[in-house]
């Protein structure tokens, strides 16, 4: 076995010694391919833009911040149809037919620019 060991380390000195030459043509089309790869991976990937409707679904924060959202929105609309009793019904104010007058009074004004002439 020492025998067979001896003879390949001998067999590969001899290789190592005696290596054949890369042919030019070869050497070129490596490194040209080579090039284009590399050129290839710096080159920008061109995005699909996307619509609009998706970009404020994301802004919002995705399905989590819509499902926020709408909940948020449910209990909104529960607490504003069925509202505590302390606080008044806004159906009310939707459905009276109470018509209510403001009226400014301006001659209040007047007499402070008087008073400080």
């Amino acid at each position: 076995m020492a025998d067979h060991d001896q003879e390949l380390d001998h067999l590969f000195a001899a290789a190592r010694q005696h290596r054949p030459a890369l042919p030019e043509v070869l050497a070129v089309r490596i490194e040209t391919d080579a090039e284009a790869v590399r050129l290839q991976r710096l080159a920008p990937v061109p995005r699909a833009a996307r619509p609009i409707w998706r970009r404020a679904f994301d802004g919002i924060g995705g399905w989590r911040g819509f499902g926020g959202l709408a909940a948020a929105s449910a209990a909104g609309v529960w607490i504003g149809f069925s509202a505590p009793a302390f606080l008044p019904d806004p159906a009310n104010y939707l459905l009276s037919q109470e018509t209510v007058y403001l009226v400014a009074d301006l001659s209040l004004d007047v007499v402070i620019l008087e008073e400080t002439e």
